[in-house]
């Protein structure tokens, strides 16, 4: 073995990781913020205007017990359309979560009698705690929406969604794509299946991934325009890319979301998209983050409802 293929501290180079691998990666994080006092004390403080529901609750031995929370909205009428916001599913991605309690603060009402809306502001709270993409056993919940799911997280919002389905006219799934995605995960990913490394390059700004076999670009281009008068889009790269994948429309990606067990595949909605803010650019702030998935959010909601 040469220095070269050494490229994450834990595991053997080109030997996918075992349960003392995992084990030894779990012990290497601490908790770093409080999905109590971030979270849940926000959330708790939306009860005088939505309904909050206890959808299940993650069981990681003596790293806690985390409970996972819905915010409905209150006289919840069957007749109208489902609006669905997802924040958190990685739970580093900072915006998504906060992005998704700032929505229901302060635009959450827009709707009204109009749409009834289901909230899941962070629903990966142990990840949220570590800043870090996967739960407690090494698993990405946003590979994971599938039957069955080898993620806790992901099994119970499939559970929570599953009645609703057929009635969801619009999901939106709120990310980020940050720095320590090269840093840290992808080395990770790379070493925990055994794999090499091969680098890539992360996108200076927002952008949308649409669903490859439901294709929405519309949908998407109404929600491009609404953040970018809150921060840039990105570009696509030299090879007319974005992560990877070919750039369709300006700022805008397609991936297979139920093939590849995404998130915003798992309602059956005509309107589907995931978000990706970039809040490493010298350009955007947090605050800045925040307000693009709220737009995303409210722009989302708007078209979905113009166009039914």
């Amino acid at each position: 073995m040469n220095a070269i293929e050494r490229f994450h501290p834990i595991g053997t180079p080109g030997q996918p990781w075992g349960a003392a691998e995992k084990a030894e990666w779990r012990a290497s994080l601490r908790v770093r913020r409080s999905h109590a006092d971030d979270v849940v004390a926000a959330i708790d403080r939306l009860r005088d205007r939505f309904d909050v529901q206890r959808y299940g609750e993650l069981d990681y031995g003596d790293d806690g017990r985390y409970p996972l929370l819905a915010v409905r909205s209150r006289g919840w009428d069957d007749a109208l359309p489902v609006m669905l916001v997802t924040g958190g599913v990685h739970g580093y991605e900072t915006s998504g979560v906060h992005g998704a309690l700032q929505f229901l603060d302060t635009r959450a009402g827009d709707p009204a009698g109009r749409a009834n809306l289901l909230v899941v502001p962070c629903v990966s709270p142990w990840g949220y705690e570590r800043i870090h993409r996967w739960n407690a056993d090494a698993v990405d919940p946003n590979r994971s929406f599938r039957q069955p799911s080898p993620a806790q997280e992901s099994a119970a919002l499939m559970a929570l969604v599953a009645p609703l389905h057929g009635r969801v006219l619009m999901h939106i799934d709120l990310h980020e794509t940050t720095d320590s995605d090269e840093s840290e995960f992808r080395p990770a990913l790379a070493a925990r299946d055994g794999k090499p490394f091969v680098p890539g390059e992360i996108p200076d700004g927002f952008y949308l991934v649409d669903d490859t076999d439901n294709p929405q670009p519309a949908f998407q281009q109404a929600i491009i325009d609404a953040v970018a008068q809150v921060t840039h889009i990105a570009p696509a790269d030299a090879n007319g890319e974005i992560i990877g994948s070919p750039v369709v429309a300006p700022g805008v990606i397609r991936y297979a979301f139920k093939p590849l067990g995404l998130c915003a595949g798992i309602s059956g909605a005509r309107y589907t998209t995931t978000t990706e803010v970039y809040p490493d650019s010298p350009k955007a702030t947090p605050a800045q983050c925040n307000q693009a998935q709220v737009a995303a959010v409210c722009a989302a909601i708007d078209y979905a409802l113009a166009h039914r």
